[in-house]
């Protein structure tokens, strides 16, 4: 399985709405609040990011909760 990368914040109802859906579906992923941790807010920032949230899947970014392009890079 591909490596999921969630860039996220707390307070934003959105990422409370994608992390429901990986958990539905059964998608493993690692969460990265970029308001507390300072090297995901980097990271974020450097790949030229700027809403949440952003999914890092492998080297492909999806910005926004684009099922459709998650399930296809996951192969589902």
């Amino acid at each position: 399985m591909k490596k999921v990368i969630m860039f996220t914040t707390q307070t934003w109802p959105h990422c409370h709405t994608a992390k429901a859906y990986l958990r539905e579906k059964g998608i493993d992923y690692e969460e990265r609040d970029v308001n507390v941790d300072v090297v995901a807010r980097n990271e974020f920032l450097k790949r030229g990011l700027r809403g949440v949230p952003s999914f890092l899947i492998d080297d492909e970014v999806v910005v926004g909760l684009d099922k459709e392009k998650i399930e296809e890079l996951l192969g589902l």
